[in-house]
């Protein structure tokens, strides 16, 4: 069954894992598509014809994003194995990515699950090489004039033989020893291994992550003028795309050591160090023209907790007046607008900071409300997180708790 996610499409699971397409994966699926189409197996088989050529692209086009596919089942996999949690997988444009619901804990966990995936693609290749070779048969092949081979292949070999180079070709390239490819987190590993610092390993593999990017963005600009580079050529739509790539990967690194950094500054902090409390309430008949006028004008507090008869109904926030009609105000009661307390979404006060701020950016909200017993003890907002997270300073260093 598909369901759709926000720009993505959820396919199904596999080995109870959800597996999801970003829309930005037609891109590389048609620029592969194409490429083989009207490049590279005409170029082998001149013979072909222009239907055949297309079939051959799309085929191997999809079994290229199945074997990206197998590529990041084997990161989930071998990670649960190691007491990592994986529920998602998503395949994008630059490749997939294995969703973690919790960082390794041991440096040899990490290593084995970063390696798996390059693994992976070494054995897809290597079987589909071999597969092709046994369908060519004996052959006497003439290094001089390798094209006389590629035009007695068949449809099948062909696409064989693509497939096998591409696929070690991609677990060279995630080898690189950049963070976040897997060469980045093996080195990561490594490092953390010797030194016992998670912290240290990362920073030191993110700016190895970084040095790679900007290789490929100065390789972009070289090819983008004329410049014939080594295994790359020459070209502008070749340079802008190694340096989109280049780009990427820059802030992937970047993003991946701030993430942890702000892991470290919020995992042993409870939501009930960070919450805005002494909340006013409102009654659920009010209207929503009072609540604007006599609340929302004249006070900072942007959530109202909505009750009824004394008890909690609902939760109601600025984003909610916003959809609401002006001129619909002064008749509407604050409890049609409300999200009801049975679909709020909350969190308890002994709750991890970071667990918080993932929610909020899983749910898209701005805040959410900290409940003991059915009672709205206060609000935890991005904004008291970040406000958190700007009084420590870059390195993350948690204040000593409250007497």
């Amino acid at each position: 069954m598909q369901q759709r996610t926000g720009h993505r499409l959820r396919v199904g699971h596999i080995a109870g894992i959800a597996v999801e397409l970003d829309w930005s994966l037609l891109i590389i699926f048609t620029l592969i598509t194409v490429a083989l189409a009207i490049g590279l197996f005409p170029a082998w088989h001149p013979e072909w014809s222009a239907i055949t050529a297309w079939v051959a692209g799309l085929g191997a086009a999809t079994l290229f994003l199945l074997s990206v596919l197998a590529h990041e089942f084997a990161h989930a996999l071998v990670g649960r194995r190691r007491g990592i949690t994986i529920r998602q997988i998503t395949l994008f444009v630059f490749g997939g990515m294995a969703h973690m619901d919790n960082e390794p804990q041991r440096w040899r966990d990490e290593f084995w699950m970063a390696i798996a995936g390059p693994l992976a693609s070494l054995v897809i290749g290597a079987t589909c090489l071999l597969l092709a070779g046994v369908l060519i048969g004996p052959v006497e092949f003439d290094p001089e004039a390798p094209e006389a081979l590629l035009a007695e292949l068949g449809l099948v070999p062909s696409v064989l033989l693509w497939l096998g180079q591409i696929n070690i070709i991609l677990a060279i390239f995630n080898m690189v020893p950049g963070f976040p490819l897997d060469g980045g987190r093996v080195l990561r590993a490594l490092l953390w291994g010797m030194t016992g610092d998670m912290r240290r390993a990362t920073r030191w593999a993110s700016l190895g992550g970084q040095a790679f990017a900007w290789t490929l963005i100065g390789l972009g600009v070289a090819m983008a003028v004329g410049v014939q580079v080594p295994v790359f050529g020459a070209g502008l739509v070749g340079g802008l795309w190694l340096m989109f790539i280049g780009w990427f990967l820059n802030n992937a690194a970047l993003v991946s050591y701030r993430q942890l950094v702000t892991r470290d500054a919020l995992e042993s902090v409870p939501v009930s160090r960070l919450m805005c409390t002494g909340l006013e309430s409102v009654e659920a008949s009010l209207p929503v023209e009072r609540l604007v006028t006599q609340h929302l004008m004249h006070r900072e507090q942007r959530a109202y907790p909505v009750t009824d008869a004394g008890r909690l109904a609902g939760l109601v926030t600025l984003r909610d007046v916003r959809a609401l009609s002006s001129e619909r105000w002064p008749e509407t009661p604050v409890g049609q607008i409300m999200t009801p307390a049975e679909r709020l979404v909350s969190v308890a006060p002994e709750d991890d900071a970071f667990e918080v701020l993932s929610l909020l950016g899983q749910r898209n909200l701005n805040q959410v409300p900290v409940l003991a017993r059915d009672q709205v003890l206060g609000l935890v907002r991005r904004e008291d997180i970040v406000r958190w997270l700007a009084l420590l300073g870059d390195e993350g260093r948690s204040p000593p708790a409250d007497p």
